[in-house]
């Protein structure tokens, strides 16, 4: 079961259904890369679980990206065997850039997995 939920989470589908999407249009759409439905469209979820509730999602995405600048920083000292420091600052600086959508969205993601009190209910199952 634990991995269905993993699965369900990667593909950012609602907790509760594992069916609905989460987000409205597609990550790399900068101007609406945030907008998430009010409720889902198959169970009907509310994703807002209390005012400000996302707010502890920037917590971790952050932790996403601090995840990714040492994973690349290893890589780059250990591949690169310790590149110059404007090779450091340009590589993490374009990765988190490029990444931020994503970062976004999966912080969203484990806030509502993690602390949104719903659990999944097999009765929406298809």
């Amino acid at each position: 079961m634990a991995l269905e939920h993993l699965g369900a989470a990667l593909a950012m589908k609602c907790p509760q259904c594992h069916q609905g999407a989460l987000f409205t249009h597609a990550a790399y759409n900068l101007s609406k890369f945030d907008q998430m439905p009010e409720h889902c469209a198959v169970c009907g979820l509310r994703f807002e679980r209390e005012l400000g509730f996302y707010w502890g999602a920037m917590y971790m995405s952050y932790g996403l990206s601090v995840g990714i600048v040492v994973a690349l920083g290893l890589f780059l000292y250990h591949v690169l065997h310790d590149p110059p420091t404007w090779v450091y600052l340009t590589a993490v600086a374009s990765i988190i850039i490029i990444c931020t959508p994503v970062l976004f969205r999966y912080g969203r993601v484990m806030m509502l997995y993690w602390f949104g009190s719903v659990s999944f209910d097999p009765k929406y199952r298809t």
